[in-house]
């Protein structure tokens, strides 16, 4: 299975739109970086050589591709549609990140850059880009959200072992906006030998696309993979959580021309989409088009204008905004989008792994919590595939205490009192 670029209807346009969302909004000291970035990327695409060093690091450092399961039991359980998952868990690193991480840190490579900045909010973004700073030998600088920091501390733990400075970011909402901005201003004050490494479709063009384009080889193992796994020519529903939205666009992309397959984005609806501040949904949550980090997009914001508050109980998707061409993939109604809330996410994360002996990441379990659902009102000769875009080891310290909070307080205390 090899990695291409591919082409869409549903790409950017020249100026770096998609449609009405999207763009470049940003100070007069970054509009030449990122005409640099977009001119050398036009140029990487360009060279065989580039993309052969993607497919051999995909192949031998991140271990694709990753497998596409059917889960029989699962789908027995619901009574209804066949559901796969492609498991992205066991990509190096444990989710989809180190996919747009290998693509962007060759490409900085190209670029002369050997020191890189980015934001994250679960840590998976920050983990796998100080993975390959590593193999690169490259400075790692990683901003994160105070209460993401405190949250996702395995994650925080495994960036410092491998060689990342990891920068709790105190401001604002101290959740990933705030880290992706906080990104932003370092990158700044450091072009001249800096790469940022955003970490999700989201930000100024040219980054929605380069992270889509690399996220894509996702989608483009599923076509192969289900092909051979049931003879069949396409599933008939892709879902996805949807934060900013790189996992999703990475199992979309490839079926977007092609309107025979359903496509779900699966947003956090928190703790109901109802009351504001109590979720992280920009579609059913009635975000509202505003310019935030230098994009164009849906956001959560209040009457004024200011960013809204979020909740999830997950940190990769408690996010204000949405990827831009998940915007325009809303408007015109190509992709589907649906919130799931807290509870239906938790549940889900149990079922799959008692039923499969699948631990997903709390992200992940959101887009299996709609698959259930969707199954369940389906026939069974139809067949959902669910981008299973991490493993669950990374929540620990949220799924322990929610799941099981006697045992695991009692556990804490006991390693508190023994040091």
């Amino acid at each position: 299975m090899d990695f291409k670029f591919i082409e869409t209807s549903f790409d950017v346009d020249d100026n770096g739109h998609f449609g009405d969302f999207g763009g470049a909004y940003v100070p007069e000291v970054l509009r030449q970086p990122l005409l640099d970035l977009e001119q050398a990327y036009a140029l990487a695409k360009q060279d065989e050589d580039f993309v052969q060093r993607i497919r051999d690091l995909f192949s031998t450092f991140v271990g694709r591709p990753t497998p596409l399961r059917h889960c029989k039991r699962l789908s027995e359980e619901m009574g209804g549609a066949q559901i796969y998952v492609k498991n992205e868990g066991l990509a190096h690193t444990g989710a989809h990140k180190i996919n747009h991480c290998i693509g962007q840190i060759v490409l900085a490579e190209r670029m002369g850059k050997k020191k890189i900045v980015a934001e994250t909010g679960a840590g998976q973004h920050g983990l796998a880009t100080a993975t390959v700073c590593a193999l690169f030998g490259f400075e790692c600088y990683v901003y994160m959200g105070e209460i993401d920091y405190d949250r996702q501390r395995p994650n925080v733990f495994f960036m410092e072992q491998l060689g990342a400075t990891v920068i709790p970011v105190k401001e604002g909402t101290r959740r990933l906006k705030d880290a992706a901005i906080a990104a932003m201003k370092h990158w700044t004050t450091n072009i001249h030998d800096t790469y940022f490494l955003l970490g999700s479709v989201i930000g100024p063009h040219p980054y929605p696309t380069i992270v889509k384009d690399f996220q894509s080889v996702v989608g483009l193992e599923v076509q192969e993979q289900f092909r051979l796994l049931t003879g069949r020519e396409d599933p008939d529903y892709c879902v996805a959580c949807v934060g900013g939205g790189s996992n999703a666009l990475g199992l979309f992309n490839p079926f977007l021309d092609n309107q025979k397959v359903n496509l779900v984005g699966v947003e956090p609806g928190g703790r109901g989409t109802d009351i504001r501040g109590s979720h992280a949904s920009k579609i059913e949550g009635q975000g509202s088009v505003g310019v935030v980090e230098g994009y164009k997009s849906l956001f959560l914001q209040d009457e004024f204008g200011q960013i809204s508050p979020t909740h999830s109980i997950s940190a990769g998707v408690d996010y204000s905004g949405i990827g831009p061409q998940h915007a325009y993939l809303h408007q015109k109604k190509r992709v589907t989008y649906v919130p799931i809330e807290d509870e239906e996410a938790l549940s889900a994360f149990r079922t799959l792994a008692r039923l499969e002996g699948l631990v997903p990441a709390l992200e992940s379990a959101h887009a299996v919590a709609y698959a259930m659902k969707l199954a369940k009102a389906l026939d069974t000769d139809k067949n959902i595939v669910v981008n299973l875009s991490g493993r669950g080891d990374k929540d620990l310290f949220i799924t322990a205490k929610m799941l099981s909070e006697k045992a695991w307080n009692g556990y804490l205390k006991s390693q508190f009192e023994a040091n």
